[in-house]
């Protein structure tokens, strides 16, 4: 049984910093993505990175040169440095996982929910002005 849990969250005022972690357990898919997700309230759940198995990462427009999305293979734990945070960064941020097969050596893993299969229960991030 897969089972994803955030640690990391916090509040931080505007500027600051912090890492989100994401352990996973019961995952052992040779290939996959791993993504981390945000919402606000009244807010749609949105994609913020991702990361491949094999390293490839995306990310959102919205958080491109400061959040670093990163795995740790050997803990099967995988990270979100956010940097520059902003107020409107605020959201519950949730990692997510699926499996991919293909086993391909570069991929590059999407940003919408519907994909991902496991996801867990989320971390509070809260961003004050």
């Amino acid at each position: 049984q897969v089972q994803l849990v955030e640690s990391g969250g916090g509040s931080v005022q505007s500027g600051g910093s912090l890492r989100l972690s994401c352990a996973a357990s019961g995952y052992s898919f040779s290939s996959g993505c791993m993504g981390w997700f945000r919402q606000a309230p009244g807010k749609k759940r949105e994609g913020v990175a991702a990361i491949y198995t094999a390293g490839a990462t995306s990310y959102a427009d919205s958080v491109k040169g400061r959040f670093t999305i990163s795995q740790d293979n050997t803990k099967n734990t995988y990270y979100l440095q956010m940097n520059s945070l902003k107020p409107e960064d605020t959201a519950m941020y949730y990692c997510a996982a699926y499996p991919t097969f293909h086993g391909a050596d570069y991929y590059l893993c999407p940003l919408t929910t519907s994909r991902y299969e496991y996801w867990g229960q989320g971390t509070q991030v809260t961003v004050s002005s």
